[in-house]
C-alpha cells in the first residue's frame, strides 16, 4: 500500500539540505554575512509554500513501488523532491520582478524586502545552482545522474521560453487583444507550467527508481502535459469565477491583461460591439473596467463553456491513463491521483 506524505515529513528534510548547502559554499570561504544572507534566503524563497510538486516525487515513487517507502529511498525522493521547489523558488524570486509584483505568499516579494533590491536577481541564480550543487553531493553515483541534470536543465528552459512567450504577448502595460490566440495560450501553458509542475516530479520518480525507459517517460508526457494543461485553463476559471475564500485571494487576470483561456474564449465568439467591450476595458487598474469585463463573460456563458471543456477533457485524460501499458514499471494511480487532486478543485 502506497503511503502519502505529508507536509510536515516534506519540511522534515529541508535543514540537512539547506545545511549541505551552507558546507558547500564555506568551502570558498564565504564570509559569515553572506552565509547568512544565503540562509535567510534559502528559507524565505523555498519555504512556505503548498510544496505540491516536492511533495509528488515522494508520493510518485511510493504510489510506483506500491508500498511505505524505506528511510533512504524517502530520503532520496523527498531531495529529489526539494530540487523541484528550488527550481520554482528560482522561477518565483525572477518572475516577480519581471511582473513588479507587490506580495508572495501573503509577504513582500523577496526583492522588495528591506536591503535585498536587485540582489534578488542573483539570489535567484544561487537558488538554481543549489539544485545542481545537492544532485552532485546526494545523486552523483546514480545511474541516471547525468539524466538527472538534463532533465533539471531541459524542464527549466522549457519553462523559460514559456515565460519569454507570456512575456512578449501580454505585458501589463500595452494593451493589444491582437496579440492573443489559443495558439500561444497553449504554447505558454505547456511549457511555463505542465513541464515542472506535473511531468517533472514523476519524471523524477521514474529516474530514481531506475525505470524512466523511453516509453514511460512518453507515456508519462502524454497524459501529464494535458493534465498540466487543464490545470492552468481551471486555475484561470477559478481566477474569475471561484470564491475568494476558497482560492485565498482575489483575481486579477483581466486588470493585468493576462493571456487567460477566458479572454481566448471570449475573443473566438465575441459579435463586434463585444469585442469593442473588451478593447475598452481589459487590461486596465480599473474596477469599473474589471465589472464590464466579467459581466460581457457571464453574457457568454463562459461558466458553462467551461464546464463542458472540463468534462470533456477530464474524460479524454482518463483514457490515456486507461491505456497506460504497466509492464515497465509504470503504474495507472501515479495519474489517477493527479487528476483526483485537480477534478471540481474550487481552490
Amino acid at each position: 500500500m502506497a503511503q502519502k506524505i505529508t507536509l510536515q515529513q516534506f519540511e522534515s528534510v529541508f535543514p540537512k539540505l539547506q545545511e549541505a548547502l551552507l558546507e558547500h559554499a564555506k568551502k570558498y570561504n564565504l564570509p559569515q554575512e553572506q552565509l547568512d544572507w544565503y540562509k535567510k534566503s534559502l528559507e524565505i524563497n523555498t519555504l512556505g509554500g503548498k510544496c505540491n510538486r516536492g511533495m509528488s516525487v515522494p508520493d510518485s515513487v511510493s504510489l510506483l513501488l506500491g508500498r511505505p517507502l524505506t528511510e533512504e529511498e524517502y530520503f532520496q525522493s523527498a531531495t529529489l523532491g526539494w530540487m523541484t521547489e528550488l527550481l520554482q523558488a528560482f522561477f518565483l524570486v525572477s518572475d516577480d520582478i519581471m511582473d513588479s509584483s507587490i506580495t508572495r505568499r501573503g509577504k513582500p516579494c523577496w526583492y522588495r524586502q528591506e536591503g535585498v533590491g536587485m540582489i534578488a536577481i542573483n539570489d535567484a541564480f544561487m537558488l538554481e545552482a543549489a539544485i545542481y550543487t545537492l544532485l552532485k553531493k546526494y545523486f552523483r553515483t546514480h545511474p541516471a545522474y547525468v539524466d538527472l541534470i538534463e532533465l533539471f536543465q531541459e524542464t527549466t528552459f522549457q519553462t523559460e521560453i514559456g515565460q519569454l512567450c507570456d512575456l512578449l504577448t501580454a505585458p501589463e502595460d500595452v494593451v493589444n487583444l491582437d496579440n492573443f490566440s489559443m495558439e500561444k495560450y497553449r504554447f505558454i501553458v505547456i511549457y511555463k507550467t505542465a513541464y515542472y509542475s506535473f511531468y517533472l516530479p514523476v519524471a523524477l520518480a521514474l529516474y530514481q527508481l531506475n525505470i524512466a525507459t523511453p516509453q514511460n517517460l512518453k507515456s508519462a508526457e502524454d497524459i501529464l502535459i494535458p493534465l498540466g494543461e487543464y490545470f492552468q485553463i481551471q486555475d484561470d476559471y477559478l481566477d474569475n469565477f471561484g470564491l475568494p475564500e476558497h482560492i485565498g485571494k482575489i483575481g486579477t487576470d483581466i486588470m493585468d491583461n493576462k493571456c487567460s483561456w477566458l479572454v481566448n474564449q471570449a475573443l473566438s465568439i465575441v459579435t463586434p460591439e463585444q469585442r469593442k467591450v473588451l478593447e475598452d476595458n481589459y487590461g486596465h487598474k480599473d474596477k469599473d473596467k474589471e465589472a464590464a469585463v466579467k459581466n460581457l463573460y457571464n453574457e457568454l456563458q463562459l461558466e458553462r463553456l467551461y464546464q463542458e471543456y472540463e468534462e470533456k477533457r477530464v474524460g479524454e485524460i482518463r483514457e490515456l491513463i486507461s491505456k497506460v501499458d504497466e509492464s515497465e514499471g509504470l503504474k495507472r494511480g501515479v495519474f489517477e491521483t493527479f487528476l483526483s487532486k485537480i477534478y471540481k478543485r474550487s481552490k
